[in-house]
């Protein structure tokens, strides 16, 4: 079968998943970007040999992520394809290929990573209900992402569920993973027994305020680091004015180190005001993590049972997010518990059953 996938940029899950996808399909990637203007290039997945097409299209105007690549048109004209995905439907070229779809009567899948509905004007509802609802069928990751879907006009019967996720098979740890913990923390220069370990950039909506002040009466011989990105004035005066000798901010790394963070954590935590997805959850599972994440992450909702694998609280909470971390981290019983649930829940959400489960809905449409 020959698919076409638009995307705006190959970030590193997207690469894996189409190489994957691409050993059991034709399939063409349009691209809008090679890369966002608020990356490291360092993020950047380079791969020896793609099992598929890529297309980086030629920009009329460029954005942080994304791009408006008025030849997408012609690309949908002249490559032959089976079925067409719209991977970014609110991209000014994602919106472009939708209406160039509509109006030729052409149909079309549009892919979701998820999405809550909010409070939006009836202007913009309008827009989404549009977009999103011109397509024939549609892809999702989730319960509250097809409740998403149908709000914005998508047909019940016509969405398709799948596995998101940025892991692979081979990245899925044993069950053992105490093992060597003590051993990374003294690799990484971790000096206190026990870590707390967050992930992504210095962003308001990320929540990492939120658990800096929920160190402040944390005990001396929890640490916690915040790594990804460079903490801004902000963070570091929030720092300073709770004293926090046990906070540590460590600009990205590569995938090689991150994964000694993880490795060297006893806890998770993703304090988010609001992710669509948010796929370090699924990464911090696959690591054995009990996961801490709050109730606007989707990725939590769909993957951490409460009290299971992990805790979700409210979102800009202080006390129930320290408390939370507490329960876990001293109770060494609770914490193996839901490390080993973690990694028997993350099994089933791998790049190669991301792709199988594409190949399957492939197959259903072109019935």
């Amino acid at each position: 079968m020959k698919i076409i996938f638009l995307t705006n940029i190959p970030s590193p899950y997207r690469v894996a998943f189409f190489q994957e996808l691409g050993k059991n399909c034709e399939l063409t990637v349009l691209y809008e970007k090679k890369t966002a203007t608020d990356r490291d290039e360092k993020w950047q997945l380079e791969l020896q040999e793609k099992s598929y097409e890529e297309i980086f299209m030629k920009q009329t105007i460029s954005l942080s992520s994304s791009a408006l690549c008025l030849c997408v048109t012609k690309y949908l004209r002249t490559i032959p394809y089976d079925i067409v995905i719209v991977g970014v439907y609110s991209t000014p070229t994602g919106m472009r290929a939708i209406e160039y779809l509509r109006h030729n009567k052409k149909t079309f899948v549009v892919n979701c990573d998820g999405g809550f509905i909010g409070n939006d004007n009836f202007v913009k509802s309008r827009i989404k209900k549009h977009f999103i609802g011109s397509a024939t069928w549609w892809l999702s990751p989730s319960m509250l992402s097809d409740q998403y879907l149908e709000y914005y006009g998508a047909i019940k019967s016509k969405i398709f569920r799948y596995p998101f996720s940025s892991i692979k098979e081979a990245d899925i740890q044993s069950t053992d993973v105490y093992s060597k913990k003590s051993d990374l923390k003294n690799k990484l220069n971790i000096l206190e027994p026990k870590m707390v370990l967050a992930v992504g950039q210095f962003i308001h909506r990320k929540g990492f305020d939120v658990l800096i002040k929920a160190m402040k009466n944390l005990n001396p011989a929890i640490a916690v680091y915040i790594v990804g990105g460079e903490p801004t004035e902000e963070y570091l005066a929030l720092q300073k004015a709770l004293c926090l000798e046990h906070l540590y901010m460590i600009p990205f790394c590569d995938s090689e180190k991150l994964a000694e963070y993880y490795k060297a954590a006893d806890v998770f935590v993703l304090p988010t005001r609001e992710d669509i997805w948010g796929l370090v959850v699924n990464e911090a599972m696959a690591y054995g993590l009990p996961v801490i994440t709050t109730k606007k992450c989707m990725a939590g909702l769909e993957l951490v049972e409460q009290g299971e694998n992990g805790i979700l609280v409210e979102i800009d909470k202080v006390e129930p997010l320290k408390e939370s971390i507490e329960a876990i981290i001293n109770n060494e019983e609770i914490q193996r518990h839901m490390s080993e649930s973690s990694i028997q829940k993350i099994r089933s959400f791998t790049i190669e059953q991301m792709a199988k489960t594409h190949i399957e809905i492939f197959s259903e449409i072109l019935g």
